[in-house]
């Protein structure tokens, strides 16, 4: 994606910094990172444990704040917010999804993507989470409770808590770790969807074939970018997914 110089960032770091002190020792998981994303990307940021990735998507979430630098998010500057009002923004601007799914046991999947949307004091919040279930292909499965879904049904749930508010932003951290392989390009065929609708998307991943899903590669290392460069060739989930050898490679079929 080739941008106007004239069109301003969705998200916009300048010189982040986060330091940690440990004992005597100054830890720099952030190193003067700086950083545009403009509506409509798919950014992969990809390294290796430890590369200060995991640090970056926290801050670019509002779950952290960097020790110097500056954010902007859709033209505000949020580094100096208090909780309240960054609680705020992140459930208006951002949609979160975890490895870990993050969903609560004894409520339904509708029930669960109702839940930002009761914080933030959204109407009409069943028919929003119904409407983003629907998107990710479960309205069959909308009263069904966690246990009774597989893996990559519960990523599919929190992916449409994550975007039944309308965020500005999706960000998803590890998205496919804790599924089979053809139930993360599943996942993967469903960001890719999102994004080809015009939602903006940050993933990170330490694996290369998944960050070949997006149209942008972010590479970090010691708390630095090392590379940022367009996909040439994204890998397009549907087409892995169509070939015979990856559909009958892997074990669980049904999302």
């Amino acid at each position: 994606m080739t941008l106007p110089a004239t069109v301003s960032p969705l998200i916009e770091l300048d010189e982040v910094y986060k330091i940690y002190s440990i004992g005597d020792q100054e830890v720099r998981a952030l190193d003067g990172v700086s950083l545009k994303v403009h509506k409509g990307e798919f950014v992969a940021i990809m390294g290796p444990s430890g590369s200060g990735k995991s640090t970056l998507m926290h801050i670019l979430g509002l779950l952290d704040a960097p020790t110097k630098g500056t954010y902007m998010l859709n033209g505000a500057n949020v580094g100096g917010l208090e909780d309240k009002e960054l609680a705020r923004v992140r459930n208006r601007e951002i949609g979160f999804v975890f490895q870990s799914y993050n969903l609560l046991p004894s409520f339904t999947a509708v029930e669960n993507v109702e839940l930002p949307m009761i914080y933030g004091s959204v109407k009409k919040r069943r028919e929003k989470a119904q409407a983003a279930l629907e998107r990710v292909g479960l309205s069959n499965r909308m009263h069904h409770k966690p246990t009774e879904l597989s893996g990559g049904q519960q990523q599919r749930v929190a992916i449409a808590r994550a975007i039944a508010t309308e965020p500005s932003v999706l960000m998803a951290d590890e998205p496919t770790g804790n599924v089979a392989t053809r139930q993360g390009e599943e996942i993967m065929s469903i960001f890719q969807t999102l994004n080809s609708q015009g939602m903006t998307a940050i993933l990170v991943t330490h694996e290369p074939h998944i960050a070949q899903h997006g149209t942008r590669l972010v590479q970090v290392q010691d708390g630095k970018i090392l590379a940022d460069q367009l996909i040439k060739r994204r890998v397009l989930a549907e087409e892995w997914l169509a070939q015979p050898s990856n559909a009958m490679s892997t074990g669980v079929l049904d999302l």
